[in-house]
């Protein structure tokens, strides 16, 4: 099996996440799955939630900080087919208004059939993605603080392998008089070190603006992530007559599709500091299904998280499709509580 039709197979796998961008000749689209269960719950992005789990930080460095010190945590994620994610990452302060992290993620997309050019089988073969990264933040005073994402990504697709090394850089402004949170993140900014052969592959490089911030007199905190903000144009296809599978495709790219694209809004409820329930909606999510079996709740997540003494559990799922129920899990805690 060739190494671009792999990539292709892996390609498509990610492209039905809801969270994926995909641009010409890029085999890298898994770095735009979180590993945080509270971002997935809230529509699979979000930069500006401030809160002191440490999963939700490779959404944007800068929400990393000291009061996170000596916490580790792991996730895993159940996705479309037989494809597995699992995570894990520790962070500890560097001084009173500084911080680092670091973290591994696995993504395993199952085992593949083999074959050479003439259609016999060659045995099967597994694929995996592995993303390391080192994570540094630095409070630039009282309420800015901003933060550099390392990764080190390396590819396995049967024979074949690649190295790329990537970067985030974020930035995050938070009033806790108001809990009000604004950030601004660039993502996956870098390249190849190594390709699979003579093909470049893009890495899906993006800038994204976040909103988060509670309600006066009550329990809720709203968020509004702009993503894709790297071009304006997002069209979609979708089928002329929605009651007909066999319809012919339209193309749908007017401004108010385009800006929601563009567009994920979350919603969490928690009433104490010990426990959440989240809801999201992303509409690119919603409208990349319009040709396929999509149901009412595409497009649509949610979540909830229990804080305990010593352990702080997360979880979240959505269902992209008919054929495609997701689920994400995480568990987090601070060593010096043991």
């Amino acid at each position: 099996m060739s190494i671009r039709k792999i990539i292709y197979i892996v390609t498509a796998v990610m492209a039905t996440f809801w969270t994926a961008r995909a641009q010409d000749g890029t085999a890298y689209n898994y770095l735009n799955i979180p590993t945080s269960s509270h971002a997935y719950a809230l529509g699979g992005v979000n930069i500006s939630v401030v809160d002191d789990d440490i999963n939700l930080y490779e959404q944007n460095p800068a929400l990393l900080g000291p009061e996170v010190d000596m916490q580790a945590g792991v996730g895993y994620m159940r996705y479309l087919g037989s494809s597995n994610f699992m995570s894990a990452r520790f962070a500890k302060e560097a001084g009173e208004h500084a911080a680092w992290s670091a973290g591994i993620t696995y993504f395993g997309y199952g085992s593949m059939r083999g074959m050479d050019q003439t259609g016999a089988e060659t045995g099967s073969f597994n694929v995996s993605d592995i993303a390391f990264s080192g994570m540094y933040s630095h409070d630039f005073n009282d309420r800015l603080r901003g933060g550099i994402n390392m990764k080190f990504l390396y590819s396995n697709y049967e024979q074949y392998n690649a190295f790329a090394i990537a970067a985030d850089l974020g930035i995050n402004y938070y009033n806790p008089d108001k809990d009000l949170s604004l950030s601004a993140v660039v993502k996956n900014l870098g390249g190849q070190v190594k390709r699979f052969e003579d093909h470049y592959d893009r890495l899906p490089w993006d800038v994204q603006l976040g909103y988060s911030q509670s309600l006066k007199g009550g329990p809720f905190r709203v968020s509004i992530t702009a993503h894709g903000l790297t071009k304006w144009h997002l069209p979609y296809y979708k089928l002329k007559d929605s009651n007909d599978t066999h319809s012919e495709l339209v193309k749908e790219d007017k401004f108010m599709s385009n800006l929601f694209r563009h567009l994920i809004f979350g919603l969490d409820y928690a009433p104490s500091d010990k426990f959440y329930v989240a809801l999201g909606y992303n509409h690119k999510t919603k409208t990349d299904m319009a040709t396929f079996a999509r149901n009412f709740i595409s497009g649509f997540s949610m979540g909830a998280g229990l804080k305990s003494s010593k352990f702080r559990v997360g979880v979240a799922m959505a269902q992209p499709h008919t054929g495609g129920f997701t689920f994400m899990v995480n568990l987090s805690t601070n060593i010096y509580e043991f």
